[in-house]
């Protein structure tokens, strides 16, 4: 019997089992998967100097306030290799939560939209509507996952849960995944061969807006396990809580702050970046586990972090980080050593504070791509 086969008769909790060791033993999809060994020593970005523009993100519609962003691995419908997709977060009246759009920037600054999302025009559930989170993944065959965390007029009181929204290689929403857990989708990771995908989602909205603006420890880390087919939408066939009780608030600058970046290692480990408790977390066998590890083990706290957005894993296995508060990226071991920092924008007042979400390697590990919504651009550290 195939793997395919057994996974249909299985339990939603045994599939999601049997996605984690597949996934596992099988090489990793696109290029947010998993790092390899750096060609440049002991840290990654001391080798780089300067900062180019890239491009503009805002497309036709005037969206502004990129956040997320995930590399195109594989040419495939309106999907070009070595391109980077960007989601916007405000519209043009830069009102969070109501942007719908996802950009698609070339390493020479050529910019399309990818997709334009219509709340009127979903083929599923999205609780409050659309405002395209950081949380945006690639998935094998050229599936396109972006979070919705949405409101009604940019402020946090009208904030809903949201959705999980599918998207295919040609930029058409295909499929919404809502409820079980989904409650804010802030960011996102994954890893997907031909068969299963497995997402790690940040939630950030549970209990959130009732506390009008108090702590409460209740932000969660789900991993989705989905089944992929060739012609048809992924199918969610699991969902498992894998971290749970961060801090999280409503903030009027910055609408909600809660767990933010997540970047999986090549051991199985998925680092969070903890924006509230100023801190980069860790949590074990995030690919197998089937309880809540928490908040997970603390690998880094203070020092050069200021409110850490953005996460990901460097080749060699380090972790980028760039902070909210001042706007300079921090890389740390996965022993827990902070070994370099760089400044990526200097704008604003205090100087970088929330212009810095998205992170993504560029390819071979020739720089980092990263959005400055202070400017709304697409830039390059290299």
């Amino acid at each position: 019997m195939s793997v395919i086969h057994r996974v249909a008769l299985a339990s939603a909790a045994s599939v999601a089992t049997i996605a984690a060791a597949a996934l596992a033993m099988a090489p990793a999809a696109g290029a947010q998967a998993r790092a390899t060994a750096s060609p440049h020593g002991s840290s990654f970005i001391s080798h780089f100097h300067k900062i180019s523009t890239v491009a503009s993100t805002v497309p036709g519609n005037g969206d502004v306030n990129p956040y997320g962003m995930a590399l195109v691995g594989r040419s495939q419908g309106r999907l070009h290799r070595g391109d980077v997709l960007i989601s916007n977060f405000n519209n043009k009246k830069n009102l969070q939560g109501t942007g719908t759009t996802i950009v698609q920037v070339s390493p020479g600054g050529s910019r399309t939209t990818f997709a334009r999302i219509s709340a009127k025009h979903l083929p599923g559930a999205c609780p409050g509507g659309i405002g395209l989170t950081t949380a945006l993944s690639i998935l094998h065959g050229g599936w396109v996952v972006v979070g919705s965390l949405p409101t009604t007029n940019g402020m946090s009181p009208t904030a809903k849960a949201g959705c999980l929204l599918v998207l295919d290689r040609w930029g058409h929403v295909r499929e919404t995944l809502s409820g079980s857990g989904i409650n804010g989708p802030w960011d996102m990771t994954a890893i997907s061969n031909r068969h299963f995908a497995e997402l790690f989602v940040t939630n950030v909205l549970n209990g959130t807006v009732a506390a009008n603006g108090k702590v409460v420890n209740k932000g969660t880390v789900l991993r989705l396990g989905l089944a992929l087919y060739r012609h048809r939408a992924p199918h969610l066939v699991g969902t498992t809580a894998i971290g749970s009780g961060f801090g999280e608030r409503t903030d009027p600058a910055a609408l909600v702050v809660g767990p933010t970046g997540v970047g999986l290692n090549s051991h199985g480990t998925l680092y969070v970046a903890d924006s509230l408790g100023n801190r980069v977390t860790a949590i074990p066998g995030a690919l197998f586990r089937q309880t809540s590890a928490g908040t997970g083990s603390v690998v880094t706290s203070g020092g050069a972090l200021n409110t850490p957005l953005g996460l990901t894993v460097a080749p060699g296995g380090d972790i980028l980080t760039a902070n909210g508060g001042d706007g300079r990226l921090v890389e740390t071991t996965p022993a827990g050593t902070q070994i370099a920092t760089r400044f990526l924008d200097k704008s604003g007042s205090p100087k970088g504070a929330g212009a810095l979400f998205g992170l993504v390697v560029a390819p071979h590990a020739a720089g980092l791509y990263y959005v400055d919504d202070a400017v709304n651009t697409m830039r390059l550290l290299h």
